[in-house]
């Protein structure tokens, strides 16, 4: 679509200087107010200062903020452009799903999965949580510790930080990544993680690590980066902590032709939430609702019995009912299309 401040070829009588002036004067008054609203933050530098500040006052030592703020000189505009840029928000749930979920990419779960299954039947016992999903979320986050970020960690949340589309929520997630190395958990050289500050093998944001870390080996580190069982452990913890359901499921893939679409999306309420994902997914039903509705398995049969509720997710032409655990999933990233995977990569290292 053309903007409209795009001046257009004339077509038919001239409309005179008049109609050209006013235009060229609202073309102006809007660069002005554009760069009014720019110049009303304050330059990197004098930004970085006041968190230096704040930090000390948070009683963050000396040493660690003048370690960590000391050597950032600028943004880092890849950081900016990869928010932006985000696959699980731009890309379709059917294609995000195809790229993530390839025959290699199954086939590997299971092998990490049979691997480790003695300490991850152990863990999942532990938290009430299905080992499967450990390891689905593993693999997604960071292909099962293959690649878990290089950025330094404090870079890219003052980045974030300094970028006014969630400055707050990143500046909360700065001080608690100096806090981490405050207390000595990792030092700063080994602070790296995602474009995004997320951390380690679990990929966490620093206040998730600080509040569902677990030192699972008892050697007194909690260790997201290289310990299996940590890493295992503060994953099951995380899900215990949202609401994981011992011994539920996540939900499970549906048919639904066109006519039962349109007839969800006339009758059936969307829920209310803080993420986008939330607010694209229906409220929860009974499974006999559904079923009198229209929904069933994709082989056609009928939906399973019982007093359970779920909420529907369409992406495409694929469709899911999800159970009270999903939102757990969400919790982690919210987002259909890696929830969703997660769920199909677990049910999938289960299936022969």
């Amino acid at each position: 679509m053309r903007s409209p401040l795009v001046a257009r070829p004339s077509q038919g009588r001239d409309r005179g200087p008049k109609r050209r002036a006013l235009h060229l004067i609202t073309i102006v008054a809007f660069a002005a107010g554009v760069a009014a609203q720019t110049d009303t933050r304050p330059s990197f530098s004098e930004w970085l200062a006041g968190v230096r500040t704040e930090a000390l006052s948070r009683g963050i030592r000396q040493e660690i903020v003048d370690e960590a703020l000391s050597n950032i000189e600028e943004p880092l505009p890849v950081v900016i452009e990869r928010d932006r840029t985000q696959a699980e928000r731009i890309l379709p749930l059917e294609t995000y799903v195809a790229r993530r979920l390839k025959p290699k990419f199954i086939r590997t779960a299971r092998e990490r999965f049979e691997k480790h299954r003695a300490l991850l039947t152990e863990v999942g016992e532990a938290y009430g949580v299905s080992p499967r999903i450990i390891v689905a979320i593993w693999g997604l986050e960071t292909n099962f510790g293959g690649f878990s970020g290089v950025r330094p960690t404090i870079v890219a949340l003052a980045t974030l930080a300094w970028d006014p589309r969630r400055s707050t929520f990143f500046r909360g997630e700065l001080f608690n990544a100096l806090e981490i190395v405050n207390r000595g958990d990792v030092d700063l050289a080994h602070l790296r993680g995602s474009w995004a500050g997320a951390m380690g093998q679990v990929q966490f944001m620093p206040s998730s690590y600080l509040q569902y870390a677990e030192d699972y080996d008892g050697d007194g580190r909690r260790d997201i980066w290289s310990t299996p069982p940590d890493i295992f452990a503060s994953i099951a913890n995380y899900l215990s902590g949202h609401g994981w359901t011992a011994d539920e499921p996540w939900g499970r893939e549906v048919k639904v032709t066109r006519e039962v679409a349109r007839k969800v999306a006339n009758d059936v309420a969307r829920r209310n939430g803080s993420c986008q994902a939330t607010r694209d997914m229906t409220v929860a039903l009974p499974l006999a609702k559904w079923q009198a509705l229209g929904v069933r398995l994709p082989g056609g049969n009928a939906l399973p019995k019982g007093d359970r509720t779920a909420s529907m997710v369409r992406g495409g032409k694929r469709s899911f009912l999800v159970y009270r655990n999903y939102d757990a999933l969400l919790d982690y990233n919210c987002a259909h299309s890696y929830a969703i995977s997660v769920g199909l990569l677990a049910d999938s290292i289960g299936r022969r």
